[in-house]
């Protein structure tokens, strides 16, 4: 069942549509498509909205977000519901993603005003004191969000709370097979009181390619082929881009690792909202030693998952060509010689639902362990060494995010920063979502720039502008023509003598390196 109806005529949509949930087929709302000419309008009126709410002030922003914040608190019901017929997701899945965002409101409430306040910066040199420099952070004016469908909350709203925050207004471009949560989320930011600075703009790829044609800044998430398409046309305008895209992610546990406490958190970070998150854990490479244990634990855990719409631990696929995904990765695992140790088919009845599936006997060869899946597929591989597991870890062109375990958290803090990614989880997976003091990004094709968290969060939606202003008028325009030449030259070997002070006492502290010795 597809999550979508178009009007089969056109490779855009328009008018009206119906979404439809991919867990039962029933409708569970419809859409109006915003037409892609009406783009560079709505974002106009965006722009001049912005003005207002950047004069407000950080202290009077944090007022409206905190209202916002009550708004999605007392609405929690509603949106989870809207969003199980929009997805298909369990309740349990449905039910994470607005406490997610309060966390987040929560922290930038709280951080906001010093974070964005002007930063004063010293002198370089002493006779340059005679300057005050201050860094100001002034906010772009539109961030467009070409948000996902695989949380189409908490995706939509977590980049988006930063920019409001930041002074920016935002155009929202929600996925096409999720439109009407983002319509219950903009619903409730102008009933908590807030200015017109949050539009949608409702549709597929034309709408998108507007969008990035029309803002000031960019903030992707999805895959990396279209993260690409997405800054290859960024670039025509200089529109500066943060992609936060696909994923591989790898989970290593050690031989001194709690194996109960791994296998319990590689099921729930392989299966959670059916393996549909960028962060999931994607592949395990487990040492020798444990490899068994580990492996009956998992399997064991997996087949206690209960599968369905609404109730259950995990629901279905967003739609049928996911679903093809995953069955694709599962019969090539079993074609080159993986075992299925459980699952390893779609469920019975309808709905796109795939039943959570252990595999085993896996290697690089296989799209199991290469491309991503976003299914609720736990693929496992035995290492006999640490460095081997560091090895397939990083081979990979994706580097989001990682975890380790082992009992000795000095090691496996070791090996963490021996990852080529984003973030490491030690003995957790999925954690450092969490985290709303650091920023959420990855390396390579994972990504470029960071997501939310932190004073990174903010000041990624801001250009920073320096202004320095004069102490006194003593040294003003010692530089300037009306000066004789003379005056210029002793003026720039003095610049140069006070500037080399400082390098020319660090050559001389530094310890003189030794001789090297060659083969003889």
């Amino acid at each position: 069942m597809t999550a979508i109806t178009q009007p089969p005529t056109t490779p855009e949509f328009s008018g009206t549509g119906t979404i439809l949930n991919p867990a039962t087929g029933a409708v569970a709302g419809e859409v109006r498509w915003t037409d892609p000419s009406d783009v560079p309008a709505i974002t106009a009126e965006l722009r001049a909205a912005q003005r207002e709410w950047e004069q407000h002030g950080a202290k009077e922003r944090a007022t409206a977000l905190a209202r916002f914040a009550v708004w999605l608190g007392e609405h929690r019901s509603e949106i989870e519901e809207l969003l199980i017929k929009e997805t298909g997701k369990s309740a349990v899945d449905a039910g994470q993603e607005v406490p997610l965002l309060i966390m987040i409101l929560a922290y930038y409430i709280k951080t906001m005003e010093k974070a964005l306040a002007p930063a004063r910066r010293p002198a370089a040199l002493p006779f340059l004191a005679i300057k005050k420099i201050t860094i100001h952070y002034r906010p772009r004016p539109v961030v467009g969000i070409i948000a996902p469908w695989n949380y189409p909350v908490a995706n939509a709203l977590m980049d988006a709370i930063g920019a409001l925050a930041a002074g920016c207004a935002v155009l929202l471009k929600p996925s096409e097979r999720t439109p009407l949560t983002a319509e219950l989320l903009r619903r409730g930011w102008r009933e908590s009181g807030a200015p017109d600075v949050f539009g949608i703009a409702q549709g597929a790829r034309a709408v998108s390619e507007a969008v990035v044609d029309s803002v000031d800044f960019i903030q992707f998430t999805g895959s990396t082929a279209t993260g690409r398409k997405v800054m290859e046309r960024a670039a025509r305008r200089l529109t500066p881009v943060s992609l936060e895209l696909g994923g591989k992610d790898p989970m290593i546990v050690l031989e001194d690792a709690d194996v109960e406490l791994a296998a319990h958190a590689a099921v729930w970070g392989a299966m959670f909202n059916a393996g549909q998150t960028c962060v999931s854990v994607e592949r395990v490479y487990v040492l020798e030693p444990v490899y068994q244990r580990f492996v009956d634990a998992v399997v064991r855990d997996v087949q206690a998952l209960h599968v369905g719409a609404g109730e259950g631990h995990f629901g279905a696929l967003i739609d049928e060509s996911q679903l093809a995904v995953t069955e694709r990765h599962v019969a090539d695992a079993k074609a080159k010689g993986a075992q299925v140790l459980t699952g390893g088919r779609r469920a019975d009845g309808p709905g796109s639902f795939y039943l959570p599936t252990v595999l085993v006997d896996v290697d690089h060869s296989m799209a199991c362990m290469t491309e991503e899946t976003f299914g609720p597929t736990l693929p496992i591989m035995k290492v006999a060494t640490v460095d081997e597991a560091i090895r397939l870890a990083n081979a990979s062109p994706y580097g989001l995010s990682a975890s380790v375990f082992s009992r000795d958290v000095e090691r496996a803090k070791d090996i963490a920063l021996q990852l080529d990614c984003g973030a490491v989880n030690i003995n957790d997976v999925i954690s450092n979502l969490m985290c709303t003091t650091a920023p959420m990004g990855g390396w390579k094709a994972s990504g470029i720039g960071a997501r939310f968290g932190g004073v990174e969060g903010l000041r990624k939606y801001c250009r920073a502008e320096t202004v320095v202003v004069p102490r006194t008028s003593v040294g003003g325009g010692f530089a300037y023509y009306n000066n004789s030449l003379k005056t210029l030259a002793r003026m720039n070997r003095m610049m140069t003598r006070l500037a080399l002070a400082g390098p020319r006492r660090a050559a001389r502290a530094a310890k003189p390196a030794k001789p090297t010795r060659t083969a003889t």
